[in-house]
């Protein structure tokens, strides 16, 4: 789609400058429509000075009709619409009065009386002030209904912002306790190489969290550097016994998706897949796209359901197959998160294989990044690499 060369302001964006457009475009097309009707019965063109004192007059006294409404409009209904009835019959009546003396005085040999002049004019003028104060009425109500319509906006924007930081920040305490208490285990057994190891990552896991705002949203490709410092601070204690597989389409890499939204699912399945067997276990990571949508997956080849804490089950509308359950405050927390986020525009499913392992499907709008509005990557820290073993039991697995 072509751009416009311009960007379009909306018409009642300043209200003063509104108002005063308003006003010469109404009483100017008043004034045209006047002097084509006088020219049409063949009025000389001295008549044409009623019409531009008739028209100065009505945009006169209805420029002091809207600072008296301006005041009326926010009052009780039954102050606002007596007062209003009672200015504008009193605004009308000037009007006339003012329009049929410059009559009377235009047609000084005419046999009309002052009376009948003013009361002749008097319909044309209480047509045009009345159109125009029902019409000052309906603007003015119409743009408080949408002030109030985006001020709502805006505290359900701020709402659902709390909502989303509320929950992100219940994430991280988990994970933080986890691993102050591996690094507490490898100083009391004086394996400062490793402790220092997994400070330094540490460090850049955290710097991450602090510089992502936390209901903000970041790419997959981001999302994915993230996981790999939490999976290099977790490598530590479990070794070979924790091993992962990226399956991460080249095309989806620059899709949006809410900050830390995988790594509780990596987390749940370390607890309950990889520290609960002694082999460990396999935890696969793949994203990919579905038309307009954006399907993740995180599985494990853990013992499934087996161990796992069973909460309440998953609304029907996103439930899928097999046995479908919430596990934990993860899980819970990344359902609230996506309802918060994208509200029943998406799918979150829990799977367990026949063959045993346990799944997590996630689908989301696809909504890639533009390029030059992507924000900067966490940079991943260097550390200090050891082979010395991390205590299998270190932490309190929460």
């Amino acid at each position: 789609m072509a751009m416009l060369p311009f960007r379009p302001t909306p018409f009642f964006k300043d209200k003063n400058r509104a108002f005063w457009r308003l006003q010469m475009i109404g009483w100017g097309g008043a004034a045209l429509l006047r002097a084509m009707t006088s020219i049409a019965n063949e009025k000389p063109i001295s008549f044409l000075v009623l019409v531009v004192i008739a028209t100065v007059t009505g945009f006169s006294i209805s420029t002091i009709l809207s600072v008296i409404y301006n005041k009326l409009i926010y009052q009780r209904p039954l102050v606002t619409w007596s007062a209003t009835a009672f200015v504008l019959g009193l605004a009308v009546w000037v009007s006339a009065f003012i329009n049929g003396w410059t009559i009377s005085l235009y047609q000084s040999g005419s046999g009309a009386s002052f009376a009948q002049l003013v009361i002749g004019v008097f319909y044309i003028d209480m047509t045009l002030l009345g159109a125009w104060s029902a019409l000052y009425y309906a603007i003015n109500f119409f743009l408080q209904v949408e002030e109030q319509a985006d001020q709502l906006e805006r505290l359900e924007a701020q709402a659902t912002g709390a909502q989303l930081a509320m929950l992100r920040y219940q994430l991280n305490p988990h994970f933080l306790f986890n691993t102050l208490n591996s690094i507490s285990t490898l100083v009391l057994l004086k394996q400062t190489e490793p402790a220092n190891a997994m400070l330094t990552r540490l460090s850049g896991f955290l710097r991450h969290t602090l510089v992502t705002e936390p209901g903000g949203r970041v790419t997959i490709e981001q999302e994915v550097e993230t996981l790999q410092l939490y999976l290099e601070i977790e490598r530590m204690r479990f070794e070979e016994r924790l091993r992962t597989d990226f399956q991460i389409e080249p095309a989806v890499t620059e899709a949006y998706l809410p900050s830390m939204l995988l790594q509780p699912l990596v987390e749940n399945a370390i607890k309950y897949a990889v520290s609960t067997q002694e082999e460990g276990a396999k935890i696969s990571i793949a994203a990919r796209s579905i038309g307009q949508t954006l399907r993740v997956t995180v599985s494990d080849t853990g013992p499934g359901l087996q161990n796992r804490p069973q909460a309440s089950h998953l609304p029907s509308s996103i439930a899928g197959g097999g046995n479908t359950v919430s596990t934990g405050v993860g899980l819970a927390n990344i359902r609230d998160r996506l309802a918060q986020a994208y509200g029943d525009d998406h799918l979150f499913e829990i799977r367990t294989p026949p063959e045993g392992g346990f799944t997590v499907i996630i689908e989301i709008p696809f909504e890639k990044a533009p390029q030059e509005d992507t924000p900067p990557s966490p940079a991943q820290p260097k550390a200090t690499q050891s082979s010395t073993t991390m205590p299998a039991n270190a932490g309190l697995g929460i």
